[in-house]
């Protein structure tokens, strides 16, 4: 093995390391909320509606701002703009701790932020940094996200009953925001500021023209709604069918706990068929036969319905940005689809929870919420049909963007 190949494998390990722990700081600012809400309501004395505003904030400001990250990024360096992204996540974790409820929408709206920067450099760079089998390590990054995201949930009662405090709880996820900051800060290997990702991209307008970016923002913003009302609302929901507390966020934690399996298989699994179809029905079948098993479903049958939940979000999830990947050509241009898709992605997801919390306002069933959330399995099924073909979008010779 030849000087430059060590640096290159050791640098390949090094980004895949940071990357991971990266991404655990990307989901426990929202999943570890969700089982507490509850006693913030108690304590605080806000109306399921605020309460589901407060659901809807981050996703809404993951979608506004994730936009702005290829912009960031060409300013400021990729490195550079991730490092105040997790600056930003860590301050919002703070803010959500003070005792005045503005602080509390203050600081999940910086968190949201964050995360939308954050989440939409990382497939970027991953396409930078390792360009080949690309797919495969989104499934790893995939899988540090559901880690962060089960850790959050299943976490969230035990350290609020440890501190005393639910705000402590929420707060004490900053320490692994430093941690990861910190490394970031430290190791991250650099590349000149302002130096752009490469390959040609195209105009956004270009993008916007392209049908095969639309189906692919569609097909993750309709699966991250249902992501988010689970993030949002699950141990909410799951009480209201008589669940404990406890029980409760235990059965999301393990669910999302499960993500880690499909997150990582769903990659190699959408490899043994020449495009993604396949594998988007088979997760998004087991979404909808988990979320009626849990809310409608012979309770006997509830830890069933928490496998099949965690296996099929983990593999949409998963197989969202990998669609990112398989569906550009080159680095520059999957951080354009990246900003794009999750930005719309975000703002669709946005109104999931808002919806659930509105439902809950008016006192509606466990029935009419969980045929709402089965409605937009079928509707994300539409467009995973689309955005799952074997196409990718590319540059030709005179600088177009094209669907080859």
């Amino acid at each position: 093995m030849t000087t430059d190949t060590r640096r290159h494998t050791y640098r390949i390990l090094l980004f895949l390391i940071l990357m991971v722990l990266v991404g655990l700081n990307l989901r426990p600012a929202l999943s570890s909320l969700a089982p507490l809400l509850v006693r913030l309501q108690l304590d605080t004395g806000l109306s399921p509606l605020a309460i589901g505003a407060l659901t809807t904030l981050p996703v809404l400001c993951l979608g506004i701002f994730a936009p702005l990250a290829p912009w960031l990024a060409k300013r400021l360096g990729p490195e550079n703009t991730l490092t105040l992204a997790l600056a930003a996540l860590i301050a919002g974790l703070l803010l959500r701790g003070f005792p005045a409820t503005p602080m509390l929408f203050a600081g999940t709206l910086l968190v949201g932020a964050a995360i939308g920067v954050a989440g939409t450099l990382l497939p970027a760079l991953v396409k930078r940094e390792i360009p080949v089998g690309a797919d495969l390590m989104t499934g790893v990054y995939t899988m540090a996200l559901c880690l962060g995201g089960a850790l959050g949930a299943g976490l969230s009662i035990p350290l609020a009953d440890l501190l005393g405090s639910w705000r402590l709880s929420l707060i004490s996820w900053s320490l692994l925001g430093v941690t990861a900051m910190l490394a970031w800060i430290t190791l991250m290997p650099r590349t000149p500021t302002g130096t752009p990702l490469p390959g040609g991209g195209g105009s956004l307008r270009q993008l916007l023209s392209q049908p095969l970016a639309w189906q692919v923002m569609l097909y993750m913003g309709t699966q991250s709604s249902l992501a988010y009302i689970v993030f949002g609302w699950l141990p909410t929901l799951l009480q209201a069918r008589g669940y404990g507390e406890s029980e409760a966020g235990w059965m999301m934690g393990a669910s999302v706990m499960v993500q880690l399996i499909s997150a990582l298989g769903a990659p190699w699994l959408a490899r043994f068929s020449r495009d993604q179809r396949p594998a988007l029905m088979l997760v998004l079948g087991c979404v909808g036969a988990g979320l009626w098993l849990l809310l409608l479903g012979p309770t006997s049958w509830r830890w069933a319905g928490v496998v099949l939940l965690g296996l099929g979000q983990g593999g949409c999830f998963s197989l969202a940005l990998t669609l990112i990947v398989l569906r550009s050509a080159n680095a520059r241009l999957a951080g354009k689809l990246s900003g794009l898709a999750q930005g719309g992605r975000y703002t669709l997801a946005a109104m999931g929870p808002l919806a659930v919390g509105v439902l809950l306002q008016f006192d509606v069933s466990l029935t009419i919420v969980t045929t709402a959330l089965l409605l937009i399995v079928a509707v994300s099924a539409i467009f995973a049909l689309l955005a799952g073909r074997n196409r990718r979008l590319d540059v030709d010779e005179s600088g177009q963007l094209v669907t080859r």
